[in-house]
């Protein structure tokens, strides 16, 4: 930047300008043109400042940096300040306090010790045709069909808590007791109407092709059966299983619309 100012200053422009162009004050521009006029290139290096030297070099620092990048040591899961303290103790022989690998770190906008999982995508070379297929689906559905999008949520935590509640009051919010009783777990298969919004349930024992494929004998015999059926589908392996293939295959109003890895194959005639 110090540069810059004094090139632009070379080439004829005033401060004003060299301040917009650069976008920094007046100021700065006046104290290193005037910098550079009284000591030439040598004046535009940092002065000598008081003060204490630097305790930490840059080896210390990158040797932080190094351990904050890296996988913790087992059975450690993520980098806390005082690891990182012991690991650069160990590596460049500097002893650091906690608090200043923290100030690197800060520095550097640098969190070990934060985790963000995140979900890699598999290669589905037809995955925006079937995402599309979906929408399409779901935002413009065929006149007189039923559109039903249908899947199972299994281990589903029953739980009461232990002591009542108490209502809010003028001041303070409604207060809910931490703890709670256990009463095992339950699963559920469901179905929503996309077109209604309504939701039917069914509380299930078993996540197996025969329970799901019980679940769309009642469906069946409850919608009207002049009316075609649309599901949108995972690839659950109750799902994809043979016997929901020969299910679906003996009921030709029903049609599949798949929103995950789910082969064409699987629409075919039971093997």
């Amino acid at each position: 930047m110090r540069a810059k100012i004094v090139l632009a200053a070379a080439d004829g422009l005033s401060n004003a300008a060299i301040a917009r162009e650069l976008k920094v004050s007046v100021n700065m521009v006046r104290k290193w043109r005037g910098r550079f006029a009284a000591g030439g290139l040598a004046a535009l290096v940092d002065a000598k400042r008081s003060g204490r030297p630097r305790v930490y070099g840059p080896q210390v620092r990158v040797a932080v940096v190094a351990a904050a990048t890296s996988a913790p040591p087992h059975p450690e899961s993520t980098w806390s300040h005082r690891r990182i303290a012991a690991q650069v103790a160990g590596t460049v022989f500097a002893a650091i306090s906690p608090s200043q690998v923290g100030r690197i770190l800060a520095d550097l906008d640098l969190k070990p010790h934060r985790v963000r999982g995140w979900l890699t995508r598999r290669d589905t070379p037809d995955f925006w045709q079937r995402a599309a297929d979906v929408c399409n689906l779901y935002l413009s559905p065929p006149e007189g069909v039923v559109v039903l999008s249908v899947d199972e949520k299994t281990a589903i935590a029953a739980r009461s808590r232990r002591h009542p509640g108490q209502a809010p009051r003028p001041g303070r919010v409604a207060r809910q007791e931490f703890e709670y009783r256990r009463h095992g777990t339950a699963s559920l298969v469901a179905a929503l109407d996309v077109r209604s919004g309504e939701v039917l349930t069914e509380t299930i024992t078993r996540n197996n092709a025969a329970t799901f494929t019980a679940f769309f004998d009642r469906l069946d015999a409850v919608i009207d059966p002049s009316k075609e059926i649309h599901i949108v589908l995972d690839n659950g392996s109750s799902h994809t299983a043979k016997h929901t293939k020969t299910w679906l295959a003996a009921h030709p109003r029903w049609h599949v619309h798949w929103t995950l890895d789910t082969p064409a194959r699987l629409l075919a005639e039971p093997d």
